[in-house]
């Protein structure tokens, strides 16, 4: 299968790699904002085109599939002009910074009828595909999840410490991880939510602290906190409370609610959940059916943000 890559930062050098350990994939395109350093990552990975442009990639030959990490501006946008090409797409999270975006990406989809896929890593990771498991076979019923997301970002820089050409949002990108996987947990749409943010960024144009609480069909709740002024530990943490034990994820580490580590290193075919996002995305074109996280199954995620915007824009 051929593919191509936009967004040759460090999110992009994720799918990369993780690319590498699936078999039968053949990046032959890169895609990004400035051609030097793109050909430096093409020159890495072997990949026979560097562009500025995705038009440009979505014209080699026998292209099938593209995966974007770009920023989360270009994401709707991109993701239709992949689709109206005839190329599968992947996008990362988020699907968009907009209702009214992430509806147009559906629409496309169903236009087209080709697989389109967002990247909810939350719901490939080893640790949550556990707890998801147990819930999915009756062994678990969720009460309660707890999440903390925290970074400290005071000054725009990615994964790399490099300046980046865009600014992330601690409510399109950063919650909609958490937004989703608390739907996909419970099996529920969330049918209450709200949230307050603290002062915006002077320079950033953002707000750097979040409270999010949110309500499912059935009564399970969740509290997530958010922060960009956190200066450690960093990173999402999850704790699941639940009817029959309480579980507590730290990326693909878990534990229960004893701290005793459980193993989860059998639960798929890796511990890479970008890998395994990536896998199920190939799996789904080669079979011709919809990928876990496709657009329609990740919009009501979407719904929600919106309704959160709009909300925050009159506290």
């Amino acid at each position: 299968m051929k593919v191509i890559l936009a967004g040759a930062g460090a999110f992009g050098q994720k799918h990369l790699d993780a690319i590498r350990e699936i078999g039968g994939i053949e990046v032959v395109g890169v895609v990004g904002r400035e051609l030097e350093s793109t050909r430096a990552v093409a020159q890495k990975y072997g990949i026979a085109n560097a562009t500025t442009e995705l038009s440009e990639a979505l014209k080699i030959p026998g292209v099938q599939a593209a995966i974007l990490a770009t920023p989360t501006q270009m994401h709707a946008a991109q993701s239709i002009e992949c689709l109206r090409a005839g190329v599968h797409v992947q996008v990362e999270i988020p699907l968009a910074d907009s209702w009214a975006d992430a509806q147009a990406v559906m629409a496309a989809q169903q236009e087209t009828g080709l697989v389109a896929m967002v990247g909810h890593t939350r719901r490939f990771n080893p640790s949550h595909q556990y707890v998801h498991k147990k819930i999915a076979g009756g062994e678990l019923k969720l009460q309660q999840m707890n999440v903390q997301t925290y970074f400290f970002r005071r000054t725009n820089m990615n994964a790399l410490g490099q300046a980046r050409s865009w600014t992330d949002h601690l409510l399109w990108h950063h919650a909609a991880h958490t937004v989703d996987l608390f739907q996909y947990q419970t099996g529920e749409k969330v049918v209450t939510a709200n949230a307050v943010q603290g002062p915006v960024h002077p320079q950033l144009g953002i707000a750097m602290d979040m409270s999010i609480q949110m309500k499912s069909a059935s009564g399970a709740i969740c509290t997530l906190s958010l922060s960009f002024n956190n200066e450690g530990p960093l990173g999402t943490f999850f704790r699941y409370i639940c009817d029959n034990g309480t579980y507590i994820a730290r990326y693909d580490d878990l534990v229960n609610g004893k701290e005793e580590p459980i193993d989860v290193t059998k639960v798929d075919v890796s511990m890479n959940g970008i890998e395994l996002q990536d896998r199920e995305f190939f799996k789904a074109i080669a079979e011709g059916r919809e990928p876990n996280s496709s657009v329609g199954k990740v919009l009501p995620c979407y719904e929600v943000l919106g309704q959160l915007e709009e909300q925050l824009k009159h506290n």
